[in-house]
């Protein structure tokens, strides 16, 4: 990878042979598309950048993700507010790709497009009675309390059950069953969504289970996020001994993952420390080597979920790889409840004109140049690239995407120095994207109407004593940014 000095001294090169900008849009507003917009402007003194997403609102997950008792991930969006505020930058939100413009029109409008634009789909189980009511995708229930406009009407029922299930033991999947099992008096003093703070004040889930296909050694989350879990107060931890026998490829496991060895030395712990129930208290059970078979329907409630049936694993030995797999043993269980959260991870959905690998939900690329032909990785697409979760799949965390994105970036340099992308080629650009959506009445919502959002966000969440009362509903969002 080029380093970003030499970058910054072609770009002056280039400078000094052209005067016209190069002009590129990056698709999605999120932590990828912001840092390869920040790249890029740092980099390239004569490329201008448009930022668009379909939301009004800019940040992506950062802003409709990160929990809402996690204010300091969330201070990034300071970093990407200054880079939004960049002369040569602009925000461009409420701008669908596929409805408000097609990928081609804006390949024919800029010099390059960079798609960054995420993962708002969901895996599927592929199970019986997935699509019961009462079983959700995480990601719904996340962007539910997160206050997104796209799950404001979710409207989980919280109420006729005293027990939910996550499948998944990622950091997403602990995220959820902490806004679950948190004192809602502390959850009040977030940017949580109203509506969701409501009905989790009114919740009678006292009872979560997340459920993990493998062992506390192979848990997928971060021992800060587990950390965080833990130590809720008043909360019963429930580890069963057995599960914590480890086994020769376990401590070979730990020995080569600090993280793993780390999250299992936690979950030891908890269970060492676990004290008798009281009443009433809120319970966390950690189910190991246990995968979903079927979600089976209610007694009570047609058509609603009545509970999850489980198949007992146990680990082999991947012979590709030092981990190991969990394989049905054809034991059954079944464990009752009136919601079941799927964290078994996120989706990217592809566009018209975008060549797409739907097997593994990412744009098929060689380090962010998108292939023209996937079966061949020497011919690309000209002037199109991918940064983020549709690049590299939905992994990493926010700071994962500053490398993937100098990654990216390092593709498109190469591509000016090559004359792959030249300015030569006047494109419109920021003015032809306007006009063309003009002409289809379709209301554009620039960086500084997203401030009146956020200010108005501010000034509410200042009478309730909160960080933010985020507006939750497209109309709200769309009255106050073009007000």
């Amino acid at each position: 990878m080029a380093s970003l000095g030499r970058l910054r001294s072609i770009s002056r090169s280039l400078t000094m042979l052209s005067s016209a900008p190069l002009r590129i849009c990056v698709v999605g507003s999120g932590p990828a598309g912001f840092y390869t917009a920040e790249k890029l402007l740092k980099t390239h003194e004569s490329v201008q950048v448009d930022i668009i997403d379909r939301l009004p609102t800019p940040f992506g997950l950062v802003r409709s993700g990160v929990a809402p008792d996690h204010p300091e991930t969330k201070v990034v969006i300071n970093q990407f507010s200054r880079v939004a505020r960049n002369e040569r930058c602009s925000f461009l939100g409420n701008i669908s790709v596929g409805s408000s413009v097609t990928l081609r029109e804006l390949r024919e409008i800029y010099n390059a497009v960079v798609l960054a634009y995420g993962a708002e789909s969901d895996r599927s189980l592929g199970i019986p009675g997935e699509n019961l009511g009462g079983a959700y995708a995480a990601r719904e229930f996340v962007w539910w309390y997160n206050g997104h406009p796209d799950c404001r009407y979710l409207n989980p029922d919280l109420k006729s059950t005293d027990t939910a299930v996550v499948l998944g033991q990622g950091n997403v999947a602990l995220d959820v069953a902490r806004i679950l099992l948190r004192p809602t008096e502390e959850l009040a003093r977030t940017d949580i969504a109203t509506h969701a703070l409501a009905a989790l004040e009114d919740s009678s889930i006292r009872k979560v289970y997340l459920v993990g296909r493998r062992g506390p050694v192979q848990a997928a989350c971060t021992a800060k996020e587990l950390r965080e879990i833990l130590g809720i107060k008043n909360l019963s931890i429930h580890i069963p001994q057995a599960d914590l026998v480890t086994t020769p490829a376990d401590e070979i496991e730990m020995k080569n993952s600090r993280i793993r060895k780390r999250v299992y030395e936690l979950l030891s712990k908890a269970a060492t420390a676990r004290t008798a129930s009281v009443p009433g208290q809120r319970e966390l059970h950690f189910v190991f080597f246990r995968k979903p078979d079927s979600f089976f329907e209610s007694d009570h409630k047609n058509g609603h979920l009545g509970g999850v049936r489980l198949e007992k694993t146990i680990l082999k030995g991947d012979a590709k790889s030092s981990n190991q797999v969990a394989f049905g043993t054809g034991e059954y269980e079944d464990l009752n409840c009136g919601l079941a959260l799927k964290s078994i991870g996120y989706k990217s959905i592809g566009v018209d004109g975008l060549p797409f690998d739907n097997r593994k939900g990412i744009v098929p690329n060689e380090g962010g140049r998108v292939l023209a032909d996937p079966e061949n990785d020497t011919t690309y697409e000209p002037g199109l690239y991918v940064c983020g979760w549709l690049k590299r799949g939905p992994t990493g965390i926010i700071g994962t995407n500053i490398y993937c994105a100098e990654e990216t970036l390092a593709c498109i340099s190469d591509d000016i120095v090559k004359g792959v992308l030249t300015s030569k080629q006047q494109k419109p650009g920021r003015q032809g994207l306007m006009e063309l959506l003009d002409s289809r009445n379709n209301k554009v919502v620039p960086f500084d109407s997203w401030e009146k959002i956020d200010l108005e966000e501010r000034r509410r969440g200042d009478l309730k004593n909160k960080p933010r009362e985020k507006l939750v509903t497209w109309e709200e969002l769309l009255n106050v940014a073009i007000a």
